[in-house]
């Protein structure tokens, strides 16, 4: 899983980029299983390719009507068939991160249990047999 990280108007420091690259991929175990499940018998070639691709975009707006700093946060997860999103904005740049990655963490039980229903869905000549 590849975690890419930009900033706006302000800079990035390691504790906040490693931070950040802790809580996101903390998700890579999610997304581990849905790549066991998809092909059990890769070979070694598509096991080197990442799943997924995670775009971590970090914004302090300096325009907003509220006084302090006001950071956003959005990340997005481009997953086979699946692109996945969330945004979260606050006062408090750690707490949005966390409140993304939770975001992050539903959407992707969501997009496995559906892929998993989809799966055990019989087909349709099955249904329609005389």
């Amino acid at each position: 899983m590849k975690i890419l990280i930009r900033t706006k108007n302000f800079e990035l420091t390691a504790p906040l980029k490693s931070f950040i690259e802790e809580k996101i991929g903390s998700l890579k175990k999610f997304i581990d299983v849905l790549k066991r499940e998809e092909d059990p018998l890769a070979n070694s070639r598509r096991d080197k390719k990442t799943l997924a691709e995670v775009f971590f975009e970090i914004e302090k707006e300096s325009k907003h009507h509220n006084k302090g700093n006001v950071f956003r946060s959005e990340a997005r997860i481009l997953l086979p068939g699946k692109k996945i999103m969330a945004q979260s904005a606050g006062n408090d740049l750690f707490l949005t991160v966390v409140e993304i990655k939770d975001k992050l963490q539903q959407e992707i039980k969501k997009y496995k249990l559906k892929k998993n229903d989809l799966a055990r869905r019989p087909r349709r000549r099955d249904l329609f047999t005389p």
